[in-house]
């Protein structure tokens, strides 16, 4: 607002000053002629708004010699404006033609010289009054839309890094649940079996301490190797916590059991009296790790929730090996008053089948559990034999 109050003032007293001599030259009354050129050169206080109607504004006063500043403030505003350049082109001839016509009039004057010196010195004037400004104003614009489109850009790709690192952030907080589920159900695979075994030795152990101190002193023995297996799997998993950043990842299932200990593992539950059938079809063959452990946490999880729910009964493992894929199957039957083994209460959090089936999900595989027609339980799990 400063700069173009100051400009309007500027050419409001041009313009009053070439009023006043055009109306000397003219016979005009001074007072109106001064009026007028005061008011032409105020115009200029409306440039940005209507850079068209101030150019027009000039070139009428064109003939009265009046507004050098306001044509050549006029032209560089409307030049550097968003006006179509057709209409800017146009205006800008039309300045040039009349700035032209009034100069070689006034040139041509009492002039004895060439008439081509005075078609010269009116040219070069004309263009001299009106290209400069016109020129610059198109350079101004240009470089003011390249600086806004760049500043959009930047701020486009601000918006973007923004999302992107919103993004980063969800995918980390992702990542760092997955890693606390994933945490979670090993640990609970470690543990949840090797102490369901213990806490069925401990009741046996009870139960014979006094009728049978043999009896008894064969449990307590594979009580403490159980607890020292639990306390050897909870080492390596912690191992496997503590491992440093910048060394190759690894994780628990790298270092996991194979399908090789199935037989261990049934031996295991035989040992406190469970009644398991283990059998497996097809060649014994080399799968992947992650498969081979998949399966085995399958098998441990399910055999963990017979102890728990159904003590005494009778329990078959199927394992299959197939061209493209490993099988297995976990099948109870139900609890008679006969068989049935004493009530431990061992305590469930229910995690048990979810853990199941997230791990054979993340390989590709199918999982499915659920009870039998005649009050048994059976847990299946299909996992394709090479993962990527």
């Amino acid at each position: 607002m400063l700069l173009d109050a100051t400009l309007a003032a500027i050419s409001a007293v041009e313009c009053l000053i070439e009023g006043v001599s055009f109306a000397q030259r003219t016979g005009v009354s001074v007072v109106v002629a001064g009026l007028f050129g005061l008011v032409t050169g105020s115009v200029l206080l409306l440039r940005r708004r209507w850079p068209v109607a101030v150019v027009l504004v000039a070139i009428a006063v064109t003939p009265a010699q009046l507004g050098v500043v306001l044509s050549m403030v006029g032209l560089y505003t409307l030049a550097a404006s968003d006006v179509p350049r057709r209409i800017t082109a146009v205006l800008a001839g039309m300045s040039v033609a009349g700035t032209l016509i009034v100069t070689f009039l006034k040139t041509a004057q009492g002039y004895d010289g060439p008439f081509a010196a005075a078609v010269v010195t009116s040219v070069l004037a004309a263009v001299g009054l009106n290209a400069p400004p016109v020129l610059l104003g198109l350079y101004v614009g240009a470089r003011r839309r390249l600086v806004e489109s760049l500043r959009e850009r930047a701020d486009g790709l601000e918006r973007e890094l923004s999302l992107l690192a919103e993004k980063a952030t969800e995918r980390a907080e992702r990542a760092r649940m997955e890693e606390r589920t994933r945490i979670a159900r090993e640990m609970h695979d470690v543990v949840a079996h090797r102490v369901s075994l213990m806490v069925v030795h401990a009741a046996a152990l009870q139960a014979v301490a006094l009728k049978d101190p043999q009896k008894a002193h064969a449990n307590a023995g594979l009580l403490g190797d159980m607890g020292r297996q639990a306390l050897n799997e909870l080492r390596q998993m912690l191992g496997v916590l503590r491992t440093v950043p910048a060394a190759p990842a690894v994780t628990a299932e790298d270092d996991g059991p194979c399908l090789d200990e199935l037989d261990a593992l049934v031996e295991e539950s035989r040992a406190v009296g469970m009644a398991v059938d283990f059998t497996v079809e097809g060649a014994r063959r080399q799968v992947a790790a992650r498969v081979e452990t998949t399966v085995y946490r399958v098998v441990q999880e399910a055999l963990t929730n017979v102890h728990k729910h159904a003590p005494g009964a009778k329990t078959q493992v199927r394992l299959a090996y197939r061209a493209d894929e490993v099988a297995v199957l976990v099948l109870n039957g139900p609890v008679d008053g006969a068989s049935a083994g004493p009530s431990l209460r061992l305590p469930s959090g229910g995690n048990g089948l979810i853990g199941m089936k997230e791990r054979v999900a993340a390989l590709g595989g199918g999982f499915a559990a659920g009870a039998t027609r005649d009050g048994g339980f059976r847990v299946s799990a299909l996992v394709p034999a090479r993962t990527g």
